[in-house]
Formats: structure tokens, C-alpha cells, sequence
């Protein structure tokens, strides 16, 4: 047999709005900061009612919509199926890449609102931030913009950075964006 076909990873695909999108192969920095936040929030769930998940997992939230986030939580124990996630995750986290970021702050936005996602984060590795929106009346509103300050930053700049990043559904937790944005090249 030859050895590039003895096995394939199966492809990695999002259905949005009925159509098909390939997802591409995550570079270093994105894998990172994804992983990053998925074990500090597995660490801060374990033993908890909610459960953090990474990236791999398939979210049905539609007939129409199946989407694969970077990293969620979820704390209805009875959407979790064996193939998947069968309704709407409490948290979404979605890592930015070139040929995601525009269905990242556009369509998938949309439709985590219009699914009832209570907290959505968007992540930046190559600007080192995090936007933070939460569910208010059916519409997603900016809670919070974090970023870590840069040697090409001015000092009014450095001084109105938030570094420290919170997640509203989990009361006392928060992470260092040293944290998330760790070893980045």
C-alpha cells in the first residue's frame, strides 16, 4: 500500500447558509492562541457544569448552518451528542485568519446572535487582541476591546490598553493576554 494513502484526515468543512466552506489548515500562531484559551478554560470548567471544547467539534444551530468555532463553552449538558454540539453554545470563541476573518465578524456573527450565543469573542493574533460582545435584547453589543501594548505603540496608546480579558458567563474568571498570545511568532 502506498504510505501517503494508508490514511487521510477526513476534509474540515463549515455549512453556512446552505453552502459548503472548505476550512484551510490553521497556521502556528492561530493553533496557539486557540489552544491557549481552550486550556485555561478547560482548567477553569473542570469539575464545573459547563465544558469547554476546541477546535474539531461540529455545531448544528441550523439545517442550514453547521459551523466548527475555535473554541466554545457549553453548559446545556443535553445538546452535547456524540457527533456534535446540537444547539447553541453559551461562549464562542472564533481565532481570526486571512481567509476566515470576513465570515468571522460577518455571517458567523450573525447567526451566533440570531442563535442565541451569549458571549462572542474575536481574536487577533497578529494585532494581539480580543473583542468581547455579549447578547443584549437579541443583538450582540462590544463589551470590551483588550490588546497588548506594542513596542510601535505610542505611550497614550500603551496606557489605554486592557490586558486582562473576562469572560462574563464564569464569575472571577479571567486571563492575561500574555497568556493567550504566549510564544506568537
Amino acid at each position: 500500500m502506498n504510505g501517503s494513502l494508508a490514511y487521510q484526515e477526513p476534509s474540515r468543512e463549515e455549512l453556512l447558509n446552505g453552502e459548503i466552506f472548505m476550512m484551510a489548515g490553521a497556521s502556528v500562531n492561530h493553533n496557539r492562541v486557540a489552544g491557549n484559551i481552550y486550556h485555561v478554560f478547560r482548567s477553569f470548567l473542570k469539575g464545573k457544569t459547563c465544558e469547554a471544547f476546541s477546535d474539531g467539534v461540529d455545531v448544528f444551530l441550523t439545517e442550514n448552518d453547521r459551523v466548527m468555532p475555535d473554541v466554545m463553552i457549553v453548559c446545556n449538558k443535553n445538546i452535547i451528542k456524540r457527533d456534535g454540539i446540537h444547539g447553541t453554545p453559551d461562549l464562542v470563541v472564533e481565532v481570526l485568519s486571512p481567509s476566515t476573518a470576513k465570515n468571522d465578524r460577518g455571517y458567523k456573527k450573525d447567526l451566533y446572535e440570531k442563535s442565541g450565543v451569549k458571549e462572542y469573542w474575536i481574536a487577533d493574533a497578529s494585532a494581539r487582541s480580543i473583542e468581547t460582545y455579549l447578547l443584549s435584547d437579541g443583538k450582540f453589543v462590544l463589551s470590551s476591546f483588550c490588546q497588548l501594548a506594542s513596542d510601535g505603540m505610542i505611550a497614550q496608546e500603551k496606557e489605554s490598553c486592557i490586558d486582562i480579558v473576562s469572560a462574563s458567563l464564569c464569575s472571577s474568571f479571567s486571563i492575561p493576554l500574555e497568556e493567550i498570545f504566549y510564544n506568537l511568532f
